[in-house]
């Protein structure tokens, strides 16, 4: 909550520590029980496949460190929230991200934990938080049959069913990066063939642009050319809508999903992404329950996966 001094200053009083850990940084922030990141409370460091074990420990704990050295007198810590890239393992509190190769069963749970202490500390599957976020803050509020996903570096995603947060045993459920797509052989580090995040992450999309004879070397590049009518960027744009959109219709299929909210960099490398998206959704015909599902952009900036880091702490009541 917030609170007004007698002086007519505004206060935040409950906060949770949110941390996000992804394939290309670590960030943390305070964020107060209305969704909010406090001013001035965001850090983040760089990660990425090249980085150590001991680098990126070191660079957890220098953004939550930071983050932290920035509440105010009086506030009340409530929790730490933590999202990491996948796969995780809830129970133990260890995580093994897919373009963290040096990171496998790493216990960041504990590293959290010893960094702050006596303060409950609360883990789960990035998917999952961006999820929460959106449900609670962002294009899925009013919804109780929700996807999040996030494509970017790599793709994420994560459930909330019938009002809740779904985890499953192992913290994994909703992984829709890793859902085969038909019609695509593309080879997936996770053993996959197929996988949609193999097919139409950001470095996936512009890969196999690559190959296709185009010259940028970033989704930005691609972007550009697309806005600009290349047809190669133009066609690899189609291609990752369409399995994106594939995987969604199975994913709705499966769950009866009342609606999709996707976010990361790569979900803005044009608009015309999501049509390609509704597209292939539309071909499912004869079932109005996949059809249903609507299919919409985040409704946060991008400090959408902090918040639904807090979500674990401020919206506890919906982790299964």
């Amino acid at each position: 909550m917030t609170t007004t001094t007698a002086t007519g200053e505004t206060t935040t009083k409950n906060l949770a520590l949110a941390i996000d850990i992804g394939g290309t940084k670590a960030e943390a922030a305070l964020v107060d029980s209305s969704g909010t990141v406090v001013a001035g409370s965001r850090f983040r460091r760089p990660t990425g496949a090249g980085s150590t074990s001991d680098e990126l420990a070191a660079a957890v704990r220098s953004v939550l460190t930071d983050a932290l050295a920035t509440r105010a007198p009086g506030s009340d810590l409530l929790g730490v929230g933590v999202g990491s890239a996948g796969p995780i393992t809830v129970a133990q509190g260890l995580v093994s991200p897919l373009n963290l190769g040096v990171w496998r069963d790493f216990p960041l749970r504990q590293l959290v934990v010893d960094s702050v202490p006596d303060v409950p500390v609360t883990m789960r599957m990035d998917g999952e938080c961006i999820t929460l976020a959106e449900h609670w803050v962002g294009a899925a509020v009013g919804y109780d049959n929700v996807m999040g996903m996030i494509v970017s570096t790599g793709i994420g995603g994560g459930l909330i069913l019938e009002g809740s947060a779904i985890a499953g045993p192992t913290g994994n459920a909703g992984h829709i990066g890793h859902v085969e797509v038909g019609g695509f052989d593309d080879s997936c580090l996770c053993g996959g063939i197929g996988c949609v995040e193999a097919i139409a992450s950001g470095p996936k999309t512009v890969a196999w642009a690559n190959r296709q004879g185009f010259t940028g070397a970033t989704g930005e590049d691609l972007a550009a050319a697309y806005a600009a009518g290349d047809p190669i960027a133009r066609a690899a744009v189609e291609r990752s809508g369409r399995a994106i959109g594939q995987a969604i219709a199975s994913a709705a299929a499966l769950d009866d999903l009342d609606i999709v909210a996707i976010g990361g960099g790569f979900s803005r490398v044009t608009p015309d992404l999501f049509r390609f998206i509704r597209e292939a959704i539309a071909k499912r015909v004869a079932f109005g329950f996949v059809t249903k599902v609507k299919v919409v952009p985040s409704a946060l900036s991008d400090a959408g996966p902090l918040i639904g880091s807090a979500a674990l702490v401020h919206r506890a009541e919906m982790i299964a």
